[in-house]
């Protein structure tokens, strides 16, 4: 554990990876700089799969250097020192529990994937999971889970009992849509599951869990990096980061106990996260993983490769041209985001070439970024009689990208916790695979077998093969 002493108030944040130390510990440290060290950061993972960096963080005392870079190719670098205990895993979660019952905890953070919710399409906890049935049962025996749900049941079950911890926050930092209401709901079905009412009593009367969108593209660690780190600071960081120099943070205001003063340092604090969410899962995130999947189909390796190559980058823009800004600024009701400066904005993030963010990594999870980040713009249109032609490419690339998974051609291994492989390698081997597609409930709700998604996504698949041939010729 490290030893330098924690602040008067705590986060806990669980799930110590890339994004949250190039994004919500660099807020706070920025608040730290700015004077006001009220606040520190406490982190630890709920699985074992991290042991490596953690040691390092341990041995550095959670400190690390985030490297920055801008779209021009200017390079900064940053201590970061916000994260003053770094817990170790072990399988009872011991240190986890019991910090977050401690009275100074304040707020309880965690950053978690689309799949790591377990949620059906009716955003019902999908208790057919196998994980997700055994933290069930280690909960009804008293114990901690691996699961967001498990840990997180576990904390609260400790701080219920503590009478004088107080209540609590509980943060979302991901990109799920409405991610705040959707975990509390997730969380009290899981906790009534479990057999504890009189738990979710109190986490009713005792908790909130405000929305939150967090925008900052941050890759994957490249093996050079601690060089780079060594040769431009000369601190030999065995834990650095590296992202973007673009950074946005938005929350609803509603801590029931305290926050940071987050404002200070550019953090927007509003009433309603909606519109901003919104904006950033249609246009960021599914625009991100139309140029991972286009990229991949065409032989490239980095998002910018396929940023750069303008078939890809106007399927992009078309896909936000024509078919997401008029559903965001739709009903006079426009949205407070300028949606086309956004568009160019995140085009240009894009098509960072010193960010070097891999195809593999943002490829990743399509069974739950189908549904999350390119459906609801799917049955928005079909719902008011509107084409659906840009929008198409987008499922047409990830089937094509599906189906050179099943066949193993793939020049990476691809990893997606939303899949059910039998199910996947069902579409592909179908008569009709995308009929297949277009007819799953699990990626289009009750748009599925819509025939104008069908022929939608048919003609669209016509495009790819041809972006496809036009790379090999």
């Amino acid at each position: 554990m490290s030893v330098r002493p924690l602040s008067e108030f705590v986060i806990l944040h669980l799930g110590l990876g890339s994004f949250h130390r190039a994004h919500q510990a660099v807020y706070l440290q920025q608040l730290i700089e700015a004077g006001d060290a009220r606040w520190s950061l406490s982190g630890a993972n709920l699985r074992p799969d991290m042991a490596e960096l953690l040691s390092a963080l341990r041995a550095q005392d959670g400190c690390y250097m985030l490297e920055t870079v801008s779209p021009a190719g200017d390079y900064r670098y940053q201590r970061i020192g916000a994260i003053r205990e770094v817990l170790a895993w072990e399988p009872s979660l011991r240190e986890v529990i019991a910090r977050g019952a401690d009275p100074r905890t304040r707020i309880v953070s965690f950053t978690v994937t689309e799949a790591g919710y377990y949620l059906d399409p009716q955003d019902c906890l999908d208790t057919r999971d196998a994980e997700l049935a055994d933290d069930l049962a280690r909960a009804r025996r008293g114990e901690a889970g691996q699961t967001i749900y498990g840990a997180v049941c576990a904390i609260l079950r400790a701080r219920s009992a503590n009478a004088g911890a107080g209540p609590l926050t509980l943060l979302n930092c991901d990109n799920l849509r409405h991610n705040g209401e959707r975990f509390r709901r997730g969380l009290l079905e899981f906790i009534e599951q479990a057999g504890l009412p009189a738990l979710a009593a109190w986490v009713r009367e005792n908790t909130t869990c405000p929305n939150a969108m967090v925008d900052r593209i941050t890759p994957r660690p490249p093996p050079e990096l601690r060089q780079r780190v060594r040769e431009a600071t000369g601190w030999d960081d065995a834990a650095p980061v590296t992202a973007e120099r673009f950074t946005q943070w938005v929350i609803e205001d509603d801590f029931i106990q305290g926050r940071p003063d987050w404002a200070r340092v550019g953090v927007e604090l509003v009433d309603s996260v909606a519109p901003y969410e919104e904006a950033k899962i249609r246009i960021l995130n599914a625009s991100h993983s139309c140029i991972a999947w286009a990229g991949t189909l065409v032989g490239l390796q980095y998002i910018h490769e396929g940023t750069h190559t303008p078939a890809i980058r106007q399927m992009a823009f078309d896909y936000v041209t024509h078919d997401v800004i008029p559903c965001l600024n739709r009903g006079g009701h426009p949205s407070p985001v300028d949606l086309p400066a956004y568009r160019d904005v995140v085009l240009e993030r894009f098509g960072n070439p010193a960010i070097r963010d891999t195809n593999q990594r943002v490829a990743m999870d399509g069974f739950s970024k189908i549904p999350g980040f390119i459906a609801p713009t799917v049955r928005e249109r079909l719902a008011h009689g509107e084409s659906i032609h840009s929008v198409a490419m987008l499922p047409a690339l990830f089937l094509a990208f599906l189906r050179r998974w099943h066949q193993g051609t793939l020049p990476y291994t691809y990893q997606d916790q939303g899949m059910d492989k039998a199910t996947a390698h069902a579409i592909c081997d179908a008569a009709d695979p995308v009929a297949a597609l277009c007819a799953d409930t699990g990626l289009w709700g009750d748009a599925a077998g819509d025939t104008r998604l069908e022929q939608a996504v048919r003609e669209a698949g016509a495009r790819v093969r041809t972006l496809i041939e036009g790379a090999r010729a």
